[in-house]
C-alpha cells in the first residue's frame, strides 16, 4: 500500500474496482452467452411500445420465470398491419418478441401462425436451451392474440 493513501481510500477504490470488474465480467458472459442478433434485438428492440389501434391484443406470462409479454396486432384486409409488443423478461425474451414482429408483418394469421419455435430461434442465429422458454412465449401470445382476433 502506498504511503500517500489512507487505508479507508484504498478500500473504496478496490471496491469500486471490484465492482467495474464484475460489471465487466457480466457483460463478457451475456455477449458470450447470446449470439449477436439476440444482442441486437435486445439493445434495439423493434416495434416495442403500445399499439393504439390494435384489435388483437394478448398478455402472456410464463409462471417458472416471471416473464411476461403483451403483443398487440392491427389486422386490416386479412394481414398483420402492423405488431408491437411490450414485456417485462430477460434478454432472450425481449429479444424474440421484437424479432417476432417482423417475421409476421404483412402475413395472414395462418402463415404467422405457421411460424414455429424452431424458425424463430434459427432467425435469432439460435439459443441457449436453458433461454429457448422465451421463442416459446412470444408464439403463445400471438396465438392468443390471433384467437381473441377469430373470436371478434
Amino acid at each position: 500500500m502506498s504511503p500517500f493513501v489512507s487505508p479507508g481510500l484504498h478500500r473504496l477504490v478496490a471496491g469500486r474496482f471490484r465492482l467495474i470488474l464484475s460489471f465487466f465480467r457480466a457483460a463478457a458472459i451475456i455477449g458470450f452467452m447470446y449470439s449477436p442478433q439476440v444482442l441486437d434485438y435486445f439493445r434495439n428492440a423493434r416495434n416495442s411500445g403500445e399499439l393504439p389501434q390494435a384489435n388483437a391484443v394478448a398478455r402472456v406470462e410464463n409462471p417458472a420465470c416471471g416473464d411476461m409479454l403483451e403483443l398487440s396486432l392491427r389486422i386490416e384486409d386479412a394481414v398483420v398491419a402492423e405488431a408491437r409488443f411490450r414485456a417485462r423478461g430477460c434478454v432472450p425474451t425481449i429479444a424474440c418478441a421484437s424479432r417476432l414482429t417482423e417475421m409476421i408483418a404483412g402475413k395472414a394469421p395462418a402463415e404467422a401462425l405457421a411460424i414455429g419455435r424452431a424458425a424463430l430461434i434459427e432467425s435469432l442465429g439460435g439459443l441457449p436451451a436453458e433461454s429457448q422458454h422465451a421463442a416459446q412465449l412470444s408464439l403463445d401470445a400471438l396465438r392468443a392474440a390471433l384467437r381473441k382476433f377469430s373470436k371478434e
